[in-house]
């Protein structure tokens, strides 16, 4: 699918199919979200002075992914590898924690962006949070436009305790969330 198309077919999802993704699916997404792109290190999304304030959390329904175990796991693009940090499914978590958008709890994954503001305010200072905020919308966007190109679907949710996210997913307390975005095939 051309870039052009898969603009003009995008569209926010909130209904999903109970059908799995495939892990070169997982990874694919992963990849053009925040993955490695180059020799030189950088990434498929734009970064303020190459600091890369963001990382990436995967909740993993039961069945979600094919060959995965249902959990939460970070993405590491340097090796571009999963780590397990929370066994168990926790999507039913993060959506109480979404105000109670249980249509979130439908989709086999969603992503969850985060931030370490100090990776890029240390050199930017204030300034730094827009450009961590700049960077948040270009990683969206990219997982976005990848969805569509592998005929999948995506929501997009803003709405939700920072602090109940941040417990239900288990990440260290300088990794805030900025964005949660349901993937899976649309219904």
């Amino acid at each position: 699918m051309s870039l052009e198309e898969a603009l003009s077919i995008r569209e926010t999802v909130r209904s999903f199919a109970p059908t799995a993704l495939t892990l070169g699916q997982l990874s694919q997404l992963l990849w053009a979200t925040y993955g490695i792109r180059d020799a030189q290190q950088r990434r498929t999304a734009p970064s303020a002075g190459a600091l890369y304030p963001l990382d990436l959390y995967i909740v993993v329904g039961e069945k979600g992914v094919e060959g995965l175990e249902g959990g939460v796991y970070h993405y590491l693009p340097m090796g571009h590898a999963l780590e397990i940090i929370a066994s168990g499914d926790r999507r039913k978590e993060v959506a109480h924690a979404s105000l109670w958008q249980m249509w979130m709890a439908e989709a086999p994954i969603m992503m969850v962006i985060t931030a370490e503001y100090r990776r890029t305010t240390g050199k930017y200072r204030e300034r730094g949070v827009r450009y961590v905020h700049m960077e948040v919308g270009h990683a969206g966007e990219n997982l976005f436009l990848q969805c569509f190109a592998l005929g999948l679907g995506a929501g997009i949710v803003g709405a939700f305790s920072d602090d109940k996210v941040a417990d239900a997913l288990e990440v260290p307390p300088q990794h805030e969330p900025l964005l949660i975005i349901p993937v899976g095939h649309p219904r």
